[in-house]
């Protein structure tokens, strides 16, 4: 439903949302990079030293992480993360900067899951800062459906047992009780973040099960 982005069109926006994302951790204070956020016990420094991983993280380095963590692939991110976090502020500005026009996807992804990586993650930090970040509704649909025909690798979100029906673009999927608003709001839905996403979705928010 609607105009399929292109590989080309995908990697444009991550390269977009990366600049901007930078430019916004830039300006932060110290205690500002300490904030929690949505993703688990993640502080606003883990999730933006996540973002620069997939493109940077060696193939051998990768495997080793995931030996490490047991073959737990939620492990190894979270892990991962965590540590590279521990590196100075400065250095994680500079590592988000330094993959833009990267082209590198981590292990069995397509450009895809880096598009919904930054525009989620964007949106986490964000919301962590109490400050407004917009997400292109084109990239936000794509993202959307992806997460909807999610099979590999799992999705990790239940899907919402409703009719999404977005109001700033043409794209509607499920079937139930109608849910609607901006295509950004469902993406956040889709995503498991529905308290992020309530305040601006019509109709009764269902609990994914």
């Amino acid at each position: 439903m609607g105009v399929v982005l292109g590989t080309d069109e995908r990697w444009q926006i991550v390269d977009r949302e990366r600049a901007s994302l930078a430019d916004l951790l830039e300006g932060l204070g110290p205690e500002e990079w300490e904030k929690p956020t949505r993703c688990g016990d993640w502080r606003v420094r883990d999730v933006a030293a996540h973002l620069t991983m997939a493109a940077r993280l060696p193939y051998g380095t990768a495997v080793r992480e995931f030996v490490r963590a047991r073959g737990n692939v939620d492990r190894m991110i979270h892990d991962t993360a965590v540590r590279e976090a521990e590196v100075p502020v400065t250095d994680i500005v500079a590592n988000l900067r330094s993959i833009i026009g990267s082209r590198r996807l981590a292990p069995s992804t397509t450009p895809r899951e880096p598009l919904l990586d930054i525009l989620v993650h964007g949106q986490d930090i964000a919301l962590a800062l109490g400050r407004e970040r917009a997400m292109p509704a084109e990239a936000a649909r794509d993202a959307a459906d992806r997460v909807w025909t999610m099979r590999f690798p799992p999705r990790p979100w239940p899907l919402p047992h409703a009719r999404l029906v977005a109001t700033d673009i043409e794209w509607t999927r499920g079937e139930g009780e109608e849910v609607s608003g901006p295509i950004s709001a469902l993406l956040l839905l889709l995503t498991g973040r529905r308290e992020a996403a309530a305040p601006r979705l019509n109709g009764a928010v269902p609990i994914a099960d």
